[in-house]
């Protein structure tokens, strides 16, 4: 709130001073101010779009193509955008992060979506993407002789928002359906084809040439842990413990179970080379879900839970608390916040429908613990994973759960793992053991794999469970433009920023682009940004409505079909189709950005 105040208050600043300079006569003609908003006007270029419209069957076959491809899009906005109102009017969702106002602002560090560390790359997309739309229609108004009045940018404040062309009003008037059709969809049609050279060079050439540094990239470590007090921290590569290379996070907690002592000695870089750090081991509850039958909530910005004991015996690892809870089904655990008793397994956050564990009498939607599958003990989320692991499609095997204060034993045919590498059980884990998050260590790990393979290239042994069909299917281009930036709402891992500073200690840059070294990284967040940016303007524009494209488009498509019909007065009927469509889209987008805050809340 304090961040969108100071917003305010310098466009207010800023809108003041403007209006002083301008009253004074000290701002050119062709610099226009209305409160914030600054155009800057100019009659150049007309000759070089003259020249450049020469080929005038070659242009109105192009933006033939974009009008179909517009056409598409704009049917397809126009049923998302009314099926998403009416489901939000029918059943308001809670709000989050994503139906915030600013979130709609394409404004790097305002929109929580749209990081400040790659705002000059998100900029010069955004001001790519603007002078090529505006760009399209000035030469399409030239391929179909509509004289240009001016053309220029569109300021907010200092940042530029958008470009225009003016065309003549008179001339545009004048010309046929036809061309005015070509000339709107010209914008959105160059934003598309900017949208696939950018994906395409970014998916080529400068991804193949990024690869997944060795080690396991750390996104931070938990305050008060014993990663934290041994300097290890966000940015930081664990490449060895013990001596032993590790490669991933399953390579990671797998020797640090398999570590006697509590002292273990790590390897990390954190790019500047390796150093060896000694990590003082020590037992802790980092997070937790609500509802967990310990009652604990680990707050991860505060201090964290510690754990002593259990049974009576002190622990300092997951080791020690795996081996005394072996063979206990309930634990008593001794923590700083007291004593609890607890059922020891893997937590279900909720039992799929109508997956194995559904369909072996389990209750769809509740949680449980699971404590064994057939004759091995589970402790953890990670035991179930290695169990299951191991097991495979059409197995049939007993599982124990604790449900509702008692145990529940199922008999279960399992079904093949996503990955085809093992068994699924249809349930959705929370990690860590009985609801708690413990760990010995206290590091978050980076998907670094994930989003190189999300981006087409090879995640190595760092890639998710999230990748494989996604990036390889026809529309991985599409979708990895749409869901990076919001990763952490759609896929549940950190939002996307690039190949920012921060983390670019977790690639490695190979090939011929290695002669340029760290640029690949920024030629990598330039395509990334320019694409994503002009995918999102193009859509954007195909919404119908004025004085959007995709409204004046179904102005001229809308003429074209009443003039064909045998009714007395077209004009009307077109008028009132194009603001009947253009209402219903403005109530949409209302109800889309506002509906969850005032009606969910």
């Amino acid at each position: 709130m304090n961040t969108l105040l100071w917003v305010l208050a310098g466009l207010v600043a800023y809108s003041a001073l403007a209006l002083f300079l301008q009253t004074r006569g000290v701002l050119p003609d062709s610099v226009q101010i209305q409160g914030p908003i600054t155009t800057v006007h100019t009659k150049r270029g007309r000759a070089f779009l003259n020249w450049l419209a020469t080929p005038r069957r070659f242009w109105r076959a192009w933006s033939n193509v974009g009008v179909g491809v517009a056409l598409v899009v704009m049917v397809g906005t126009f049923l998302l955008l009314l099926v998403q109102g009416v489901t939000i009017l029918r059943n308001p969702p809670q709000p989050t992060v994503v139906n915030q106002p600013r979130n709609f602002l394409v404004i790097p560090g305002l929109n929580d979506f749209l990081p400040a560390s790659v705002a000059p790359e998100i900029l010069f997309g955004l001001l790519v993407g603007l002078v090529i739309h505006e760009g399209g229609h000035g030469l399409l108004c030239r391929v179909e002789n509509i004289d240009i009045e001016s053309m220029g940018l569109v300021f907010l404040t200092i940042l530029p928002v958008g470009a225009f062309v003016e065309p003549d009003e008179e001339s545009q008037r004048e010309a046929d359906r036809g061309g005015k059709t070509r000339m709107f969809a010209a914008g959105v049609t160059n934003n598309f084809a900017i949208t696939i050279v950018a994906f395409v060079l970014l998916f080529g050439p400068v991804i193949g040439a990024i690869g997944v540094a060795p080690g396991v990239a750390i996104e931070d470590s938990y305050r008060g842990s014993p990663a934290a007090a041994a300097g290890i921290g966000a940015g930081d590569r664990i490449t060895a413990v013990g001596g032993e290379s590790v490669g991933s996070e399953a390579d990671l907690d797998a020797a640090l179970l398999d570590a006697a002592d509590r002292d273990v000695a790590v390897t990390v870089d954190d790019g500047s080379g390796p150093r060896e750090v000694s990590v003082s081991r020590s037992l802790i509850i980092a997070g937790s879900i609500g509802g967990n039958p310990a009652n604990l909530t680990a707050d991860p910005e505060g201090e964290p839970i510690r754990v002593t004991a259990v049974n009576g015996t002190p622990v300092d690892t997951r080791a020690d608390f795996r081996a005394a809870t072996a063979d206990r089904t309930f634990a008593r655990i001794d923590t700083s916040e007291g004593e609890r008793v607890i059922p020891v397994g893997a937590y279900v956050a909720r039992v799929i429908a109508d997956r194995p564990l559904d369909d072996g009498g389990a209750t769809a939607g509740e949680p449980l613990i699971v404590t064994q599958v057939g004759d091995a003990r589970i402790t953890s989320e990670a035991d179930l994973d290695r169990e299951l692991s191991r097991l495979g499609a059409g197995d049939t095997v007993d599982v124990r759960a604790w449900v509702d204060g008692e145990f529940e034993t199922y008999r279960v045919d399992l079904e093949a793992d996503d990955d085809g590498e093992g068994a699924f059980l249809g349930v959705s884990l929370f990690p860590g053991t009985s609801g708690l998050v413990l760990t010995d260590f206290g590091v978050q790990s980076y998907p670094a794999g994930t989003y190189l393979e999300l981006l087409g290239g090879d995640g190595g042994s760092g890639a998710g469970s999230l990748t494989g069909a996604v990036a390889e299917s026809p529309l991985g281009l599409v979708y990895v433009a749409l869901i990076l930036p919001l990763a952490e709402v759609v896929l549940g891992i950190p939002n996307f920023p690039g190949f920012t500073s921060a983390v670019t200690n977790f690639y490695e840059v190979g090939g011929p682009l290695s002669a340029i070294g760290g640029g690949t990284y920024v030629l990598a967040n330039l395509l990334f940004w320019t694409a994503w940016i002009n995918l999102q303007l193009g859509l954007f524009n195909c919404i119908p409505g004025y004085p959007l494209d995709g409204g004046r488009i179904l102005r001229t498509g809308t003429e074209a079909v009443v003039s064909r019909l045998p009714v007395d007065r077209p004009y009307a009927l077109v008028r009132t189709i194009t603001t009947s469509v253009g209402l219903a889209m403005l109530a949409s987008l209302l109800v889309l950005i506002f509906g969850p805050t005032l009606l969910g809340g």
